[in-house]
């Protein structure tokens, strides 16, 4: 009976369902299945800066609100060599990576909770899903009161925005650990600890690495409402202080800085999640 335990628990340190689900057409050459998303991701920027350029010289609009590539790109160039941006940059970077591993340390014992029993799914998942839908900058006025106008108060409105989707998608993919496994563990004489950490967690870790990416972007999506409050730093502040001297431009470079940092770290946990779980032949 150990044996036949120690087996069902290296199972799940091992792929699940590898073989069931894999695909029956060949698969093509990695060198060549790489080259051909670079190929068409490339393309996509160019039918885009191209887009871009061509609106921005049809003149539907004066030039100084809306400035083509050549002249955002500039405007980002200048303010990452004479106007000290990278530090702003690190800033909001920082407070990204802060409140999300907050976020997350909350969320996933509380999702994993919820999804496995019932009786704590009952109890929480009314108010986690009563939460979700309040809009977090809704709470920027308890939040200057509660913490004042620095760091925290910028950290806890990015935590708000994203925590309780978290918890209600987190526990969605606990859900759908299939029973059988559950069951198989009992009968093996795992206890419920066991059961929890060695099956249920293991089993669920390639769908919260997914949901950590999606709600990732979320929370770069509640940066800027976050530093636009009495912030003297970050990619928010810069763009306030554009604002006010109606430099278009720079407010262009911060809107792409953040779209491409959010496609930086998307990129990220796309390669954690095919490298951690080869075995679900992800493409």
């Amino acid at each position: 009976m150990e044996s036949m335990r120690s087996a069902f628990l290296l199972r799940f340190s091992q792929p699940r369902m590898a073989s069931a689900k894999r695909s029956t057409r060949p698969a093509l050459p990695m060198r060549e299945l790489l080259g051909s998303r670079a190929l068409l991701g490339s393309l996509g920027w160019i039918l885009f800066v191209g887009g871009w350029w061509l609106a921005a010289h049809a003149e539907l609009a004066p030039a100084r609100l809306f400035p083509g590539p050549e002249k955002v790109f500039a405007s980002l160039w200048e303010l990452l060599t004479e106007k000290d941006f990278a530090s702003d940059i690190w800033a909001s970077v920082k407070r990204i990576l802060v409140s999300f591993a907050i976020a997350v340390s909350i969320a996933l014992p509380l999702g994993l909770l919820m999804g496995a029993y019932r009786p704590v799914d009952r109890l929480l998942g009314p108010v986690a899903g009563a939460f979700r839908y309040l809009p977090a900058p809704a709470f920027i006025p308890l939040l200057l009161m509660w913490l004042g106008t620095g760091d925290e108060q910028k950290i806890a409105l990015l935590v708000i925005g994203v925590l309780f989707f978290l918890i209600i998608m987190l526990a969605d993919v606990t859900r759908q650990v299939p029973k059988v496994y559950i069951e198989t563990a009992r009968t093996l004489g795992l206890r419920q600890p066991q059961i929890l950490a060695s099956v249920i967690l293991r089993a669920s870790l390639p769908g919260y690495v997914d949901v950590f990416r999606q709600l990732l972007a979320v929370s770069w999506t509640y940066l800027v409402i976050a530093e636009i409050v009495a912030a003297t730093d970050g990619i928010g502040a810069m763009m306030m202080r554009a604002k006010r001297f109606v430099h278009i431009d720079d407010i262009m470079a911060g809107i792409l800085v953040i779209g491409l940092l959010g496609l930086f770290f998307d990129a990220l946990f796309k390669l954690l999640h095919r490298q951690a779980f080869r075995y679900l032949d992800v493409r």
